[in-house]
């Protein structure tokens, strides 16, 4: 994530930001420049093209850009989202607002690493699109199926979330995780199951086409193998190879995003950068050489806190392997 600042007056701004807390401008995050635009009176953008703030201001408090003339007004993450929470869930859309804020940092992640992200208008049977769903009156299971990302909102709660990690022995657990975890399923349909990408990953993470009702009933019968932790991120990775995939895909995510976001602020190297082309092995290399100090810092800053470690995971050679595999796939 990078350092954005107020075009106006030159104050920090949050990624989520809609108002500069330092002159009061109206701003609005443009995807295109990956930097935020004045807002004018008339609700439009000071500068050319005019653009005006995503119609999900209010709902979402989405600060997104849209085209002036956008016959929606949905920005192109909110755009993604096919189901939500209806206005008179008073517990369901403040939830809405907080997985919609974490979507977008996915959204934005996916773009500067340059994956195609089709929606499901342009490819009805594999487009990818969001059904963030309430739980309050019915079970909603987070997943994916065929492009389309389930997600229960119940965990933008965070005494819920907790709650489930600690039951389930995680050692992580958020909103963002999720939406990058199931990206991963998708993008494992995307990249990998074709042609060379597939006999790469089949040899690394093995028989996709594997039983999968199957694999999930021995997991949570039997729990994760002896000595998992050789080869895997964690313990539900060794559930099936999509869902090997997904974890991994998930912490490739985790650690660009961090790198990136340390470079912004002078803690890694500029060129380390999400928009930088670290592309090959070579480039991956230098992606962990740079990690793993990073994370043991952060671990270590989190410990001054009073805080669990920022990121509580080993990542084994097996591992590595098998996120360099995913790094070359996506920049190549």
């Amino acid at each position: 994530m990078r350092d954005f600042l107020c075009p106006n007056c030159g104050n920090r701004l949050a990624f989520e930001n809609s108002v500069c807390l330092s002159c009061g401008n109206n701003v609005g995050f443009d995807l295109d420049t990956r930097d935020f635009a004045i807002v004018g009176a008339d609700g439009l953008t000071t500068v050319e093209p005019p653009r005006r703030i995503c119609s999900n201001l209010n709902l979402a408090v989405c600060n997104w850009l849209v085209a002036a003339d956008s016959p929606t007004g949905l920005c192109r993450s909110c755009s993604l989202t096919r189901t939500r929470p209806s206005d008179s869930d008073l517990t369901g859309l403040p939830e809405f607002a907080e997985a919609e804020a974490a979507k977008r940092r996915l959204v934005l992640e996916l773009t500067e690493l340059g994956l195609p992200i089709v929606d499901r208008d342009t490819d009805p049977e594999h487009g990818l699109c969001f059904d963030l769903l309430s739980s309050v009156h019915e079970q909603v299971i987070t997943g994916h199926d065929n492009g389309v990302i389930t997600l229960d909102l119940a965990e933008s709660d965070d005494v819920h979330r907790e709650q489930l990690r600690i039951s389930m022995d995680e050692p992580y657990r958020t909103l963002l995780g999720h939406f990058r975890h199931e990206i991963g399923h998708y993008y494992n349909d995307v990249l990998a199951l074709e042609g060379e990408p597939r006999k790469q990953y089949e040899a690394l993470f093995g028989d996709y086409d594997l039983d999968y009702q199957a694999a999930l009933d021995r997991h949570y019968s039997e729990g994760a193998p002896e000595g998992w932790t050789e080869n895997y991120i964690s313990s539900y990775a060794t559930m099936h190879p999509a869902e090997d995939w997904a974890e991994t895909f998930a912490h490739y995510l985790h650690i660009r995003d961090t790198i990136d976001t340390a470079a912004a602020f002078g803690f890694a190297p500029a060129g380390a950068t999400v928009d930088k082309p670290l592309a090959g092995s070579s480039g991956f290399d230098r992606i962990i050489e740079l990690w793993l100090p990073l994370s043991w810092a952060l671990n270590m800053i989190n410990r001054s806190m009073g805080h669990q470690d920022l990121y509580p995971f080993v990542l084994p050679p097996a591992v590595l392997e098998k996120m360099r595999l995913i790094h070359e796939l996506i920049s190549a």
